[in-house]
This record gives C-alpha cells, sequence and structure tokens, in this order.
C-alpha cells in the first residue's frame, strides 16, 4: 500500500535513520557510520536492525572521535559508502525516514550522493526533535537524551548511529499518541506542523540542513481505469443464475454449463431461483476439473451437492465493480454471487467479466476495509481514500459517482465497524443481537453524496424492546463500541450527537415511530434538523427491512403534513447569495464555502420536494430526476440545478483532497485562487443558477404531477 499524507502516523512503515560523520557542516561530512532500524505499526523492529561501519576514504578528525568513538582503525576494511548504499536505498525505499536532527542527515546523504555520484531520491521524512517541540514546546532541552528522559525510555550506546537510530525509534512511537491528542493524526498533518516551526526552519536553513517536511507529496496512483468507478456489478452480471438440485450429477452440471457457455451453477434443494444467498453452494468449471483430475472419469457420478463450496462468496447487485475486483483478489476466487439489498441471490460475476479491469491501489481499497480486523487496520485502509479520489477528479470522472464512492466507504467503514463490535461482545461473553436489527447511515452518507470531511451520523433500529430495556442496553453497548472503532478509524465523533451511541438515535420500531411522529408534528428547530438528517437513511448493516420501516413511515407522515414541509424550507431563505450585486464573489479570506452556497440549498429543495410528491429515493439526483419523470417544475431549471451542484461538488472535493494531501484540515471551502479561469467561469454561473432555488422550491411545493401534465398538454394544443 503506498504511503500518502493521509495515512496514519500510527501506521507508517518507516525506518529510523542515524549517520555518524566526520563533521558537523552537512556539506562537507563524510559517512562512517549507518544505523537503522524499521518501524511498523507503531511497533519498533529490532530484529531487522541494521547497522554498518563506512570507511570515509579521508582521516577521521580526532574531535569527532572524541564524540563517537570511531577511529581510523575501526573502519580501515569496512568498504566505501558505495558498497553500502545500496542497502541504505533498500532500507528507505517506501518508507518515510524519521530521526533526531533528520535534517542533518538528509543533507549528508544528498551531499554524499552528489559527491560520489550515487543515485539518490529524497524521502518523505519527520523529525522527532520537531515533533516534540510540537508537543511540548517547553520542555527545557528536546536533545535525544532530554526526551528519551522525558519519556522514561533507555538510550543506550549513545552517539553510535543504531543506538541513536533505536532511541529516535521509540522516541517516534512514545510521541504518536500525543499528536493525536492535539489533533495530529496523518503523516500529512505531522509534516505541515513540522513546517510551520519557523524559527526552528530558519536554524535547519542557517545551518545548511535539509528541512524534514519541505514539499512533500503523494505519489499519483497513475491512470485509473474509471470504468469499474463508473458501473455497477448488476450492470455486468449474468442473471439470471442456473441453479441444479443437489442430486444432480457433475456430468449434468456440467453440460448445463456448456449449453448456457456458463462457468458456474449454483445448488440448492429442488434447484429454486431466488432464495436467500445463505441456501446456495457453487460448483465451478475448475471445481469440476480438479475432481475428474482428481479421481477420473468416476467424478462424473458424484452428486453436486458433495461438490459445490458453501457458503457462497457474494457482492451487492447495487456495488461498484470495483468492489468486486478487490473482493476476487483477497479472497482469491475467481466468481462471485450478486445478492439483492433482501439478501436474495440474483446473479453472478466472474473473473472472465471483470477481466478488462486494471487492478492496483484504487481497485483494492474496498475490501481492505471489508476484511479489516482491528480499527487500526480500518484506519489503513480508509487513509488511502483521498489519494483515490484525487485520481478519479484528475480523470474527469462525474463528481456524483466519486461522492457515490466516498459514500459507499463511509457504509463499508460503518457496516465493518457493526461486525467488529458484534464479534468483540460475543467474545466477550454477552451474547448475539437480541433480536433483529438495522444499522443506518443518515445524511450525506445515506444520500450517497460524502465529502472527504465525513463525521459519524448513524442510527440503529432494533425489532422489538423499550428504552433501556434488556435490548436497548445490548444495542447501546454495541453502539458504543461502534461509534468509538469508527473514530479511531478517521471518521470522527459527530459533534451534533448524531450517533447510535445516544439514546435518540437508537430504538425499537415503535420507538422510532413516536419520535419521528414527535419531530413532524411539533416542527422546533432540533426537530426539523433531526427528521431532516434521518430521510437521508440507508440500512448498511443487518436486516435491511427494519431499517426501511421507520424510514417509510417518516415519508408518509411527512407527505400529510404540508406545514412540516413548509417550515423545513424557510431554512433555505436564509441562505445569502454567494455574489455580489455585480457578480462577483463574497469570498472570505479568498475562499467560498460551497456547501453553504451550493451543497445545502439543492439537497435540501431536493430532499423537501421528494417528501412532498412521495418520491421515496435518497440522492439528490434520484430526487431531481424523479421531479422530472412527473412532470413537476421545469426539466431545464431543474437540470441546470443539478449541473450546478455538479459543478460545486467536483471543486470540493478536488480541493479536499489537495488539502489532505498537504497536512490542510480539508473543509468545504473552495481556494479561489486555485481555480483556473475556466473553473471560476463555471462556478460563477453555477452560483448564479442557484440564486433561484428557495423560489423554486416555493413553486414546486404544491405543483402535482397531474397539473403539471395538463399545463403542457395544453401548451402543446396552442402550439398546434
Amino acid at each position: 500500500m503506498p504511503t500518502t499524507g493521509a495515512m496514519p502516523l500510527f501506521a507508517i512503515d518507516a525506518v529510523a535513520l542515524d549517520l555518524e560523520t566526520t563533521g558537523l557542516d552537512p556539506s562537507q561530512a563524510l559517512i562512517i557510520e549507518i544505523g537503522a532500524i524499521p518501524v511498523s505499526r507503531a511497533t519498533v523492529q529490532s530484529e531487522r536492525a541494521y547497522a554498518r561501519l563506512v570507511d570515509p576514504e579521508s582521516p577521521i578528525p580526532p574531535r569527532s572521535t572524541d564524540i563517537h568513538g570511531i577511529t581510523d582503525a575501526m573502519v580501515r576494511g569496512a568498504g566505501p559508502l558505495a558498497q553500502a548504499w545500496g542497502d541504505l536505498i533498500s532500507l528507505l525505499r517506501g518508507r518515510v525516514m524519521i530521526g533526531h536532527s533528520t535534517g542533518y542527515d538528509l543533507a549528508v546523504l544528498a551531499a554524499e550522493a552528489r559527491r560520489r555520484n550515487l543515485p539518490w531520491t529524497r524521502p518523505r521524512a519527520l523529525c522527532v526533535r520537531l515533533l516534540s517541540l510540537v508537543v511540548a514546546p517547553s520542555l527545557a532541552s528536546h536533545s535525544l537524551e532530554a526526551l528519551a528522559s522525558w519519556m522514561g525510555l533507555e538510550s543506550r550506546d549513545r552517539h553510535r548511529a543504531l543506538g541513536d537510530a533505536e532511541t529516535a525509534a521509540r522516541i517516534f512511537v512514545a510521541l504518536v499518541p500525543l499528536l493525536q491528542a492535539k489533533g495530529i493524526r496523518t503523516l500529512a498533518e505531522a509534516e505541515r506542523a513540522c513546517s510551520s516551526l519557523g524559527v526552528e526552519m530558519d536554524r535547519h536553513r542557517g545551518a545548511g540542513w535539509e528541512q524534514p517536511a519541505a514539499e512533500s507529496r503523494d505519489t499519483p496512483l497513475g491512470s485509473v481505469d474509471t470504468h469499474a468507478y463508473r458501473h455497477r456489478v448488476g450492470d455486468i452480471m449474468a442473471h439470471p443464475v442456473a441453479v441444479v438440485a443437489p442430486e444432480t450429477t457433475l456430468r449434468d452440471a456440467m453440460a448445463v454449463m456448456v449449453d448456457r457457455s456458463i462457468s458456474s451453477v449454483f445448488v440448492a434443494p429442488g434447484a429454486t431461483v431466488g432464495l436467500d444467498v445463505s441456501a446456495y453452494a457453487i460448483v465451478t468449471e475448475r471445481d469440476a476439473m480438479r475432481r475428474i483430475a482428481a479421481q477420473g472419469a468416476v467424478a462424473l457420478a458424484e452428486p453436486c451437492g458433495s461438490v459445490g463450496s458453501a457458503p457462497v462468496h457474494t457482492i451487492r447487485e447495487h456495488a461498484f465493480l470495483y468492489r468486486a475486483v478487490g473482493r476476487m483478489s483477497r479472497i482469491g476466487t475467481r466468481h462471485l454471487g450478486v445478492r439483492s439489498e433482501a439478501g436474495t441471490l440474483v446473479g453472478v460475476v466472474s473473473a472472465r467479466d471483470l477481466l478488462k479491469l486494471r487492478a492496483g491501489p484504487a481497485i483494492t481499497l474496498a475490501d481492505s476495509i471489508e476484511a479489516a480486523p482491528t480499527a487500526e487496520d480500518l484506519a489503513l485502509a480508509w487513509s488511502t481514500l483521498p489519494a483515490v479520489v484525487r485520481s478519479l477528479v484528475a480523470e474527469d470522472l462525474d463528481a456524483g459517482i466519486v461522492s457515490q464512492i466516498v459514500s459507499e466507504e463511509i457504509r463499508s467503514m460503518t457496516r465493518r465497524a457493526a461486525v467488529l463490535a458484534t464479534a468483540a461482545m460475543e467474545a466477550e461473553g454477552l451474547g448475539p443481537p437480541p433480536c433483529r436489527f438495522a444499522v443506518l447511515v443518515l445524511g450525506s452518507g445515506g444520500r450517497g453524496e460524502s465529502l472527504l470531511v465525513p463525521d459519524q451520523d448513524n442510527a440503529i433500529v432494533f425489532e422489538t424492546g423499550g428504552p433501556d430495556g434488556i435490548e436497548d442496553r445490548w444495542f447501546a453497548d454495541m453502539a458504543g463500541r461502534m461509534t468509538a472503532t469508527l473514530d479511531t478509524a478517521g471518521i470522527p465523533y459527530c459533534s451534533g450527537g448524531v450517533m447510535a451511541s445516544r439514546p435518540n438515535w437508537r430504538g425499537s420500531v415503535e420507538s422510532w415511530r413516536g419520535r419521528i411522529e414527535g419531530w413532524i408534528r411539533n416542527p422546533r428547530p432540533e426537530n426539523l434538523l433531526n427528521v431532516d438528517i434521518f430521510f437521508d437513511a440507508m440500512p448498511v448493516h443487518g436486516t435491511p427491512s427494519i431499517g426501511h420501516t421507520p424510514f417509510d413511515y417518516a415519508y408518509d407522515l411527512g407527505r400529510a403534513n404540508p406545514t412540516f414541509a413548509k417550515l423545513l424550507g424557510e431554512r433555505l431563505a436564509s441562505i445569502p447569495s454567494a455574489l455580489t450585486m455585480f457578480g462577483g464573489f463574497k469570498a472570505r479570506d479568498g475562499r467560498l464555502d460551497l456547501k453553504l452556497h451550493a451543497l445545502f440549498p439543492v439537497a435540501s429543495a431536493a430532499r423537501l420536494l421528494s417528501i412532498r410528491h412521495g418520491i421515496r429515493e435518497r440522492s439528490t439526483r434520484a430526487r431531481i430526476s424523479g421531479l422530472i419523470d412527473r412532470g413537476i417544475g421545469s426539466e431545464a431549471d431543474l437540470s441546470a440545478m443539478l449541473d450546478a451542484h455538479g459543478t460545486c461538488l467536483a471543486l470540493i472535493l478536488a480541493q479536499q483532497s489537495q488539502d489532505i494531501a498537504s497536512g490542510a484540515r480539508p473543509t468545504t471551502f473552495v481556494a479561489l485562487s486555485e481555480l483556473s479561469r475556466r473553473q471560476r467561469s463555471e462556478l460563477k454561473a453555477a452560483l448564479g443558477h442557484l440564486r433561484h432555488v428557495h423560489s423554486l422550491l416555493r413553486d414546486l411545493m404544491f405543483e402535482d404531477s397531474s397539473s403539471a401534465l395538463a399545463s403542457a398538454l395544453a401548451g402543446d394544443a396552442r402550439k398546434s
């Protein structure tokens, strides 16, 4: 997995490196000893330590020997730097270089490479001295010895390369939680924090040292085959599936495969189609060939019930194709059953179907999440998403699809966190879930319109049980673990408290009905906000129908209460225009909040109109398309609103992925100075269209499809 700026500090692959040299001037100093020790997952790998003396091919000054104790006699016969250089490059390749006063070591390495004509590519680097200044600026000293003493670490073999490298490695590991406590979680954020130490950077420059975090950039993923991100599994799956009975012989099953030009059949009692995926086994052509190779012709008489593999590996019908590629790669299979949202088998996809897609970091992202065994592994998988998004935006993939992909990963993260929470509770003897339930993702994650700065918006619906009952207490424990896992993994706690760990976002189907009715019939500001976010709810784990029940109830009740919808719409009137009277941008510090001025009004208007007109969709695009299909409103106006939404969404995603890579805190504010002339023009046009969202909403709230159709027919009649 490539190292990116979004990677959590505790997950980076690093190597602590220290050099002993002939002097303090990095432009003249010659390397006489190299010490290195890998650090992976915040663990110092002492067993892989590396130490080597180097003959500088020049006398070692006595004043240098007085410091490190290395003499000319000790390095005689050790070999020149060129012989050790290959080892050094291998140690650094793909890793972050860490150490104490790393700027000096970087400068020495660069100078030696120039002097001896050796290949050199500067690695990403962190300095524990600078990081300690970020964490504890008031310490009397930030020397290696002082930092080790402050953290209660033993410092061994001082002023020898390996001893100092190991001490720096242990200091780095101890600094990681202290940096996290200050909100510095990722590699890029740590680099940015170090670079912001102006006085220290001036000292580095004055001494001829390099700046450890200077000009660090993520390595591009390269060209991405966007076909895997544009299409869903259902677009290419083979359906209906071929199903045979368990008593069907392997010979007959192979005849079915040949006759239908397919490479697998499913096995179920009575050859029944449309069952839950758990009812099936699968027999593939490779299974058949292996049996025949092992047993000969006698294998052809075997019943498929004894040949088939179960359980069948599956994937959702509406999952993106990149998920199928990643899953096949992870589990080493060539076939995936395709399941509906209700869990029934509806198709099959094979490696042959996916052969044209290129695998790579962007493809394998999703299944890293699905397979993650811990919160830390989830964090590592999640950290690759910004680089994927950046590549997809660069390939001009539709921003709506990109945001759907981000939402898919948020849903996957939430689902996996719920699985881990449930497994931990069962392992601790707390038992399985006491009844059927559904975990919901709310807000933009539910709509499929997520950005790269999500927080947790989730809820739990369970089948039966009252507040603080046995069921509620079990799910409260589960929710607490789930939300804590998500926070550790990089999706922070919701500042507004919209999380299943809170009692008001957890409850039985009956409790949710009462809660929703209270929200709608008593439209106070906080109730309007709560019900607003619930209308985007999407079940991601458990029994989907349990989650759909309160969603459908909310839609029915909301549609029957026009006063509620009207009050929700009034919030849009208070959003200020993003443009001045003369068409300029109303920027703040050179940035414009495109969530406030574009995403929020469009998503809100689409949601309200879908409630009012009974369009049971979640995404903004699907809701507006539903209005167009019913003849509600002007297709030109609604399409322009969607296009404006997409323009602003693309700009936010590009800005956020760039900010994350550089260690800046991503927001929904876009830097206008970084936009091209064409982008500024498109943004101005988009915001111009969105000036009229509130009036459009007001006009369409009480227009119905029949009147719209009648008006259209009357217009056609007049034209004729």
